[in-house]
């Protein structure tokens, strides 16, 4: 893991919640193919937008109580946080331009 961080149900709310810009959460596990396809992803994403967002991962079999928190049901979900709300998600892998709109959507 290079330019995105790993957060947990202990570091959520100070890496996230109280974070004064953007956060896009990957919510993934290590069992999902998916997750392993928008990971490589995500790094080139969080490097070419340094400064603007910060991107985290989230394994929610580790981290169940923040999972449960926000309901995911499916992963990956990609969910962005403002201000220590969730604005929007998207549950899936997608391509590199819907995972910045995404993000775009929030700053």
């Amino acid at each position: 893991m290079g330019a995105t961080k790993v957060v947990t149900d202990a570091s959520f709310t100070a890496d996230v919640l109280k974070s004064d810009k953007p956060v896009l959460v990957d919510f993934w596990a290590e069992w999902c193919g998916p997750c392993r396809k928008v990971s490589p992803l995500l790094e080139e994403i969080a490097g070419e937008m340094a400064g603007q967002v910060t991107i985290v991962k989230l394994n929610i079999d580790e981290n169940p109580e923040t999972a449960r928190a926000y309901r995911i049901m499916s992963v990956p979900t990609l969910t962005i946080f403002k201000n220590g709300e969730p604005v929007q998600s998207i549950a899936g892998a997608k391509p590199k331009g819907e995972l910045v709109r995404l993000i775009e959507s929030a700053l």
